[in-house]
């Protein structure tokens, strides 16, 4: 393993820095269009801004507090000592490979990564599953460690404590590195922007890219399949839609004033439903002060496409 820096005492910032130098473990499953949560896209925007991304939440600094506890579980559920390795390391073969990992196996060539997951999400750690984007960050591990194995422990609050071992796989490997290689070396340090994925995840990175329009127009170029491609799909989603209603509808006349109809494959219900809300075309004429006081305005861009 080779040593990149040191981060025993290095601030946050600094280390955030330092994660700008190449790909982490976190940003593999990203890099490769498996990670749910986080596109090719975030990544190649936090490796090319002078801007840091300082991405945080609720759930985060659950699991970075909580990283000690699962680590202690894991050495109490294996019988295995682990170890902090405080360091930052670079693959020396394909240097833009770094890894920051959790822990290090005592008296093993392997490591461990520490995890932590909502009730929500135990469906995707049942029968022995490990969530593709989890294992393509301890494949990255291993490569860039020269490790045999890693492990991944997870605690699933208030329900399981689990944990795995996944030996190495060179296959897996080489083509990971083979897609991280690409990324690198053909969009980061080219500074081209990867082709989006269709994701909301992708959806939600452009918006927040592109925030503020400006009065410009610019020429429509080499769009038009796409677009025909687009407007096809439009009017394919709305036979679908169309049928789907009739199907509901269809439903609603067998179930009349039932609520439930249900058998050993379905159940359908057709319930009354009561929602509240504000009439606040009449609060505005009204009580117009009261209005304005509570009025939130936020502000978007809308898309459209309108054949010519």
């Amino acid at each position: 393993m080779k040593k990149l820096i040191s981060t025993l005492h290095i601030d946050k910032e600094s280390w955030l820095q330092y994660r700008k130098q190449g790909i982490g473990g976190s940003d593999a499953g990203a890099v490769c269009g498996l990670n749910p949560y986080r596109t090719a896209i975030q990544v190649y925007y936090d490796k090319t801004s002078d801007s840091i991304e300082e991405i945080d939440n609720e759930a985060m600094r659950q699991g970075r507090e909580l990283e000690e506890y699962v680590a202690k579980r894991f050495c109490e559920a294996s019988g295995k000592r682990v170890r902090r390795a405080n360091a930052m390391f670079y693959d020396e073969k394909n240097p833009f490979m770094l890894a920051d990992v959790d822990r290090m196996i005592v008296g093993e060539n392997a490591g461990l990564e520490c995890k932590t997951a909502s009730p929500y999400s135990e469906e995707k750690w049942r029968d022995d599953k490990i969530p593709l984007s989890y294992q393509l960050q301890c494949y990255h591990y291993m490569s860039v460690c020269n490790a045999d194995a890693w492990y991944i422990a997870v605690l699933i609050y208030g329900r399981d404590f689990k944990y795995y071992r996944i030996e190495r796989d060179d296959e897996v490997i080489g083509n990971l590195i083979r897609i991280e290689e690409e990324f690198w070396n053909e969009y980061v340090l080219k500074r081209v922007i990867p082709d989006p994925d269709g994701s909301k995840t992708a959806d939600a990175a452009i918006a927040e890219r592109f925030k503020e329009s400006k009065s410009t127009t610019i020429p429509l170029t080499g769009f038009d399949e796409r677009l025909e491609r687009r407007q096809e799909i439009l009017s394919l989603l709305e036979k679908i839609e169309t049928e789907k209603r009739q199907i509901d509808q269809e439903l609603k006349l067998y179930l009349g004033d039932a609520e439930i109809a249900e058998n050993e494959h379905y159940r359908v219900s057709w319930k009354n439903f009561s929602r509240s809300s504000i009439d606040e075309k009449r609060l505005k004429a009204e009580q117009p002060e009261i209005y304005e006081k509570y009025r939130r305005e936020t502000t978007s861009r809308r898309f459209t496409v309108k054949a010519a």
